[in-house]
């Protein structure tokens, strides 16, 4: 049976709501993805930063658009061992200057995903997915990146009904 595994970064602290800073104690991505284990069985890893951002949003943009500059690799929590058993990675983020967070390309560094299938999701308040499939898939070579969703990270607690949708298209429901 395929496996499917759920990659995910996210962000709490302050963040931006369509015109406004607003504090949340769950980033919207990880809305977004805790709806979404709801309707598929996966197992998840939430890819944190071993020195976070700031909880300040214009300060953490800053500092994001720092490491986006210098192609920086921040260093992860902890990694799984191996992504092997998956068939799937389901690959949500934020999008940071246009992009993924640079811990993202840190984690997908980290692994060979020749013959996986890569599904990216990307909240963001009106930007899409930016560059960020080319991006996978100049990262993942040898991978099947599919057409990402993206989500309005404001709308995350709304997103069931487009996840649903995007995940049946892509033969995980």
């Amino acid at each position: 049976m395929a496996k499917t595994l759920i990659a995910f970064f996210s962000r709490a602290d302050e963040n931006y709501f369509g015109g406004a800073m607003r504090y949340v104690k769950v980033g919207n991505t990880e809305i977004v993805v805790n709806g979404m284990k709801e309707l598929i069985d996966a197992d998840t890893f939430k890819i944190e930063m071993k020195n976070p951002y700031s909880p300040v949003y214009m300060t953490c943009i800053e500092e994001a658009k720092k490491d986006l500059r210098a192609k920086a690799r921040p260093e992860l929590v902890s990694m799984p061992e191996s992504i092997d058993e998956y068939d799937t990675v389901v690959l949500a983020y934020p999008n940071y200057w246009g992009t993924m967070p640079m811990a993202v390309f840190t984690f997908l560094e980290a692994f060979d995903f020749t013959g996986k299938t890569i599904l990216p999701l990307c909240t963001n308040e009106g930007s899409g997915m930016g560059g960020s499939e080319r991006d996978i898939k100049k990262t993942c070579p040898g991978a099947d990146v599919k057409k990402g969703l993206s989500i309005t990270g404001s709308q995350a607690a709304n997103s069931t009904a487009s996840v649903q949708k995007w995940l049946s298209a892509n033969g995980l429901l």
